[in-house]
């Protein structure tokens, strides 16, 4: 039986900030199971689906969106039986053509075991308050 660990959860979570960090499309649709959610505070309603964020994601290609950078910093992992709860502070760069644009944002990712493969359930994005 597979069991979840802080080091475990820490991989899943850099490889799906590594493959977001690279717009690699594939590898970071990879990490979310097929009926995850997603709540990101720019866009007007949760999306309900994996699907759904990755018509999303399409359409920001579209436009010559692309990640330049990513960032994370004060990572926690809570782990309660086959749920991981992972928050991080995280610093975006991305662009559109040669406008860049920075962001510092809180996420939270939930991740599940589903046999023995750990995937993302649910993302949660959220501003940042600025620093004093």
């Amino acid at each position: 039986m597979t069991t979840l660990t802080r080091a475990r959860v820490l991989t899943a979570a850099e490889e799906l900030i590594a493959a977001f960090g690279a717009t690699d499309t594939a590898a970071y649709f990879a990490c979310f199971s097929p009926d995850a959610t997603f709540v990101f505070h720019p866009e007007p309603h949760r999306l309900d689906d994996r699907a759904a964020y990755e018509q999303l994601w399409a359409s920001w290609l579209e436009d010559g969106w692309r990640v330049v950078s990513c960032q994370s910093t004060a990572q926690l992992v809570q782990i309660y039986g086959e749920v991981a709860v992972f928050t991080h502070t995280v610093d975006t760069v991305t662009s559109v053509g040669e406008e860049h644009t920075a962001t510092r944002e809180r996420e939270t990712i939930v991740f599940v075991l589903d046999g023995e493969d750990l995937v993302a359930v649910h993302e949660h994005l959220s501003t940042a308050p600025d620093e004093a």
